[in-house]
């Protein structure tokens, strides 16, 4: 029997009511049974990355959001693009990491909550190689939530779940790491 399941979620949008936030916790509420995700919500209260803060000198939500990335089996990342890349807290989050060890060969998935923002994602995909993540492209999640009212996007989310798209895209993911998925 295949292992249950840990998976952090980071959301490059820090905005409540976020499209991409909202496609994460849909992942999250519709998760098949021995799989865990939890919404990162360290993001906004990292400090700006200074390479002069690392090894003994780096800040306590720091470790705190680096132990989260190293116990986790994998990632979902879900971001907007702003001003066509990525948004400045996701890609220091991701700085915080690149010296580090839990990055590499870390399993990630990219979920995107609009039907534009392709800039940002060539930028996210790149981003995450560069860092040695093991980005699992077959799990890729669109969903277009963008522009669409509160009760559209629900409607549209529900239909998501009520054809497997959103299941199988994290079935996808777990099966690509090796864990209980189903």
């Amino acid at each position: 029997m295949e292992k249950s399941a840990f998976l952090y979620a980071l959301c490059g949008s820090q905005r409540k009511a976020s499209t991409n936030r909202r496609l994460l916790e849909a992942l999250r509420d519709n998760a098949p049974a021995g799989v865990l995700i939890e919404i990162c919500e360290l993001i906004g209260e990292l400090p700006i990355f200074n390479a002069d803060r690392e090894g003994e000198n780096t800040p306590a939500v720091v470790e705190e959001f680096a132990a989260k990335i190293r116990a986790s089996d994998g990632i979902i990342i879900a971001c907007p693009e702003y001003a066509q890349g990525l948004p400045g807290g996701l890609k220091n989050a991701l700085d915080w990491l690149v010296s580090r060890d839990e990055a590499p060969f870390k399993p990630a998935m990219i979920a995107h909550a609009s039907h534009r923002g392709d800039f940002a994602l060539a930028q996210l995909a790149e981003v995450l190689k560069t860092m040695s993540f093991d980005l699992v492209g077959e799990a890729f999640l669109r969903i277009s939530l963008l522009g669409r009212s509160e009760d559209a996007q629900a409607s549209v989310l529900a239909d998501s779940v009520e054809n497997g798209l959103l299941v199988s895209a994290l079935v996808k993911f777990c099966d690509a790491i090796h864990c209980d998925g189903r």
